[in-house]
């Protein structure tokens, strides 16, 4: 891994040690993982070991207080080799960073230290069957009962949910009052009322599964994430990190694309001379490594400002709108590189188109990004 702008030499120690552990144990079993869909959870243990299942939390709370550039460079290392991996390593971080933004030190001390140790797995419970981008639109209720709330309502595409151990859920407790009407709550999974649906059946991330899950459930008031109401700005600052880790998996699968190519153009022969000797081929790992360091950029630039306390709303959104779709650009281009033999399962670049699709649809979809932006820029 080279060196970039904002990172430094403890993120490269960090990181090169995590690329060391996804070479050796995740990329192997990759195409396994996604061909039988076997989820990812199954490498928790080790991950927890190695700490990145804290990597996002304070070291009060069981984290390992690593920068937000080294974590970056951590999980492009994780997706490069399994972007399942990455896929529910970023779902288990939706979870915790709603509890670590948005909860109590009560709360923080009976979730956080247990899911950095990989002891419990979280989920994280925003979408819905008709309420995606708009979180306004959600149907989700939680009514006041007794001591607690119940909670009635379907999410959907909820990564991790049947192999988790609790499941941050939005819901509103003003259906009048908009986005302000949502609140958070922390749901364990065995709570009876809460059944998970069968997983889907997916395009890509075949590792990473997700579910539909159905909720009529009580919830004690102490398990609610900060004030009523206040749902969605948790959501909001909970997301500006999880645009960061989508474009990080974007990262490693486009570098995944990219070297992929170079070593098949290199040994591939086409009228005596390797591919890598026609200037067409040229131009095309000329578009493919100038738009990845770009995204690169974007991405670290981001990370910087986020691990400096700094507003990176709209960086995040640019890092992950660009990364998201320099990934489709570079693992399309890579598997035409690669010709017929690109087509089949027996190279890793079809996985790889099929990982990357997801990416400019989940956690606000390109065309949510560029309203941010513009919003921004308008303003």
């Amino acid at each position: 891994m080279h060196k970039r702008l904002g990172v430094q030499p403890g993120d490269l120690e960090i990181a090169d040690a995590i690329g060391r552990f996804a070479q050796s144990e995740l990329a192997p079993k990759a195409a396994e993982l996604d061909r039988d869909e076997i989820p990812a959870t199954r490498y928790v243990p080790l991950l927890a070991e190695l700490g990145v299942m804290g990597m996002n939390l304070p070291e009060r709370w069981g984290g390992t207080d690593t920068s937000p550039v080294a974590l970056i460079l951590s999980l492009v290392e994780i997706a490069k080799a399994c972007a399942s991996t990455s896929s529910m390593i970023g779902a288990h971080y939706l979870a915790t960073d709603s509890i670590l933004i948005g909860g109590d030190d009560s709360l923080r001390e009976r979730y956080l230290p247990d899911a950095a140790a990989g002891i419990k797995l979280g989920a994280f419970a925003l979408t819905e069957p008709r309420a995606g981008s708009n979180p306004a639109d959600m149907a989700t209720r939680a009514i006041p009962e007794g001591d607690g709330y119940r909670l009635r309502g379907v999410k959907h595409f909820i990564s991790n949910a049947n192999a988790a151990d609790f499941i941050v859920v939005y819901a509103k407790t003003d259906p009048e009052a908009g986005t302000r009407g949502i609140s958070t709550f922390v749901v364990d999974r065995k709570t009876p009322g809460v059944k998970v649906a069968p997983a889907e059946k997916l395009m890509g991330i075949r590792g990473a599964p997700a579910h539909e899950v159905a909720l009529d459930c009580l919830v004690p008031a102490a398990n609610r994430l900060g004030a009523e109401g206040s749902g969605f700005r948790t959501a909001m600052k909970v997301l500006d990190n999880s645009r960061l880790d989508v474009a990080a998996t974007s990262l490693g699968i486009a570098e995944a694309a990219l070297e992929a190519a170079i070593e098949w153009a290199k040994q591939r022969h086409v009228g005596g001379e390797p591919l890598s000797h026609k200037q067409g081929l040229q131009w095309m790992f000329a578009d493919m490594k100038t738009r990845v360091e770009a995204a690169w950029l974007l991405t670290l630039q981001a990370a910087v400002r986020r691990g400096a306390g700094e507003p990176f709303t709209d960086h995040a959104s640019m890092a992950k709108l660009y990364a998201s779709e320099t990934v489709a650009f570079v693992t399309d281009t890579a598997l035409q590189i690669h010709g017929g033999y690109g087509f089949t399962r027996e190279m890793p670049l079809e996985r790889l188109v099929r990982d990357a699709r997801i990416l400019r649809i989940y956690e606000g979809s390109s065309e949510i990004q560029r309203t941010v932006i513009a919003r921004s820029a308008l303003r």
